[in-house]
């Protein structure tokens, strides 16, 4: 480092030799609203498909249409400026609609995960005061205890409307044939999107404050404690979305095409897999469950160019497919992985089974959700790496203790992010908001390094550090090691009480079918690479390792799992 270089200056020169060509570091974002993403691909290109949908398409001009008359529905049945209405729906038509319906009136979008209990359903509507929902039908036995009282309005949808005809009724049938149908009562706060969207639509949009007006707000998973709301603005999610389009810019194919499978109830499907393919005015291909690796691998070969937004789980899945040898993959051009460190063993095989190049993100909720990402370029992957930061975007390493102090290159610390996503901070909460972002610096949370090429690592969370007579330890680096191991799927780090070391570090494994391990095995494996307080003391061989929706691993289940 040169005399007088601040520690982030030496990270800059590092990262400018590192960017994409013709990729700006520094990017003006546009002072759009999330609903004039839409707006503007209507009129630039109306006749371009947007959405595919189990072969129901929409065009651009038909899709803006239809979130027109569903604003007018809304408005109509009392939904009024600044309210928050929850949307409760999988990835489907409903809810692209649903949600720049709601932007576009000037109200916020409260993401519910369909997978909540009705107990955490109520803590967030309660906690964010939501009085209106749009959910599917499947979902009411859910909410019905909630109408009315806690929830005055409800939308109710139902997927055979945005089906094929043909499609549509075989599944009504079959629905009604297995008994599957709810059914749903006569009420005056119930409603149905078809018949409240029987109008001609409005054509005028309210106008909002993008930088302070919170277009969603997104619970966090609660992996650290209780869940909370942050309030992410319309800036925070166009910015997001802009600096995909400006980091992967040379893969903006004619023909390029969005498999959308990644849930959009969460931050990272939202921006990826349903605002940025709207902004780049292309194709999305939907599927409503990201599970059903079937359908996933049927539309990879039927299509010619896709940007599949992922996350490790669904990959391996692909990989690990029965039918993986009989399928052409090759249609992947533009991998994303986020949500949950990438194995490099999934990486390498999945690239070279299809010859496209796996772009893995770091992010976080806060920060809807892009930070960093690899380069879109094979000479420029490196193992075990996030990458460089996002244009428009600052990153600094600060020490552990206080946050106050830069940390060189190679030496750990906290990583903290400065930029145009950053949220506004948490619903009514704000004491957790002045402790995570200062002087508009959001603190992660997150242990991690730049190298000496440049190169970000995370290393782990700052709360799931293990101390182990009087040593760090951090869980991911001893899971990277465990999942090297030929008959090991998966494997998951804790520390456990100890009354002599403080902490034990254990790991929960799960053996590939029909294999078997001892306990010695993983030992002497892991002193192969790490050093012996790093060593897991104790084993438990399980069937599962409970974890979020977006694969990371839910560390606080696992302490309840123990049988030790």
């Amino acid at each position: 480092m040169a005399e007088n270089e601040s520690v982030y200056d030496s990270f800059e020169k590092k990262w400018e030799s590192l960017y994409p060509k013709n990729v700006k570091r520094e990017l003006a974002i546009p002072n759009f609203t999330v609903y004039e993403i839409l707006e503007k691909a209507a009129k630039e290109a109306p006749k371009e498909q947007a959405v595919d949908f189990i072969g129901k398409k929409f065009t651009y001009a038909e899709l803006s249409n239809a979130v027109d008359r569903f604003a007018k529905g809304l408005l109509d049945i009392g939904v009024k400026r600044s309210d928050r209405v929850a949307i409760m729906l999988p990835n489907s038509p409903h809810y692209i609609i649903a949600f720049f319906a709601t932007v576009k009136i000037g109200c916020t979008v409260v993401n519910l995960n369909p997978l909540y209990t009705d107990f955490e359903i109520r803590e967030k509507i309660v906690d964010s005061t939501t009085s209106t929902m749009i959910t599917l039908d499947d979902f009411y036995p859910k909410i019905q205890k909630f109408i009315p009282g806690i929830l005055n309005k409800v939308v109710i949808c139902k997927i055979a409307d945005y089906l094929p005809n043909f499609i549509g009724s075989i599944y009504s049938l079959s629905r009604k044939l297995k008994k599957e149908t709810v059914k749903i009562e006569d009420s005056k706060n119930i409603f149905h999107m078809k018949n409240i969207m029987n109008n001609n639509g409005i054509s005028q949009k309210v106008d909002v404050d993008t930088a302070i007006e919170p277009a969603v707000i997104q619970y966090t998973g609660g992996t650290t404690g209780t869940s909370k709301g942050a309030l992410l603005t319309h800036k925070n999610l166009v910015s997001n979305a802009y600096m995909l389009m400006e980091f992967a810019k040379d893969q903006d194919k004619k023909d390029l095409s969005f498999l959308s499978a990644i849930p959009f109830f969460h931050i990272y499907g939202l921006t990826t897999a349903m605002i940025s393919p709207i902004y780049w005015k292309k194709r999305m291909v939907i599927l409503p469950d990201p599970r059903d690796t079937d359908r996933v691998l049927k539309t990879i070969a039927n299509e010619k160019f896709l940007i599949y937004p992922g996350i490790p789980t669904m990959y391996h899945s692909i990989l690990m497919h029965k039918n993986i040898s009989k399928v052409n993959i090759t249609g992947l051009g533009m991998l994303l992985s986020g949500g949950a460190p990438l194995p490099n063993e999934i990486e390498k095989e999945f690239s070279n089974k299809t010859g496209g190049i796996i772009i893995e993100g770091y992010g976080l909720t806060e920060a809807a959700p892009i930070v960093c990402a690899t380069p879109p370029n094979r000479n420029y992957k490196k193992a075990n790496s996030v990458g460089i930061p996002f244009p428009g975007t600052k990153i600094r390493i600060v020490d552990k203790e206080d946050g106050t102090k830069e940390m060189p290159i190679n030496e750990s610390g906290e990583l903290i992010v400065k930029g145009p996503q950053v949220m506004l901070g948490y619903l009514n909460n704000k004491k957790e908001t002045e402790e995570t972002i200062r002087d508009g610096w959001l603190y992660t949370g997150d242990i991690g390094l730049v190298d000496s090429d440049g190169y970000i690592h995370i290393i782990d969370r700052k709360k799931d550090l293990i101390i182990a007579g009087g040593y760090n330890v951090y869980p991911r680096e001893v899971e990277e090691i465990l999942l090297t191991h030929e008959k090991i799927e998966d494997a998951a780090v804790i520390g456990v009480p100890d009354i002599h070391r403080g902490e034990n570090v254990k790991a929960f494994i799960i053996l590939k079918k029909n294999q078997t391990m001892t306990e010695d095995e993983v030992k002497k494996f892991c002193l192969k690479y790490l050093a012996i307080y790093k060593v897991p003391r104790i084993i438990q061989f399980t069937d599962t390792i409970p974890k979020t929706v977006v694969g990371k691993v839910l560390r606080r289940e696992l302490r309840k799992m123990q049988n030790n």
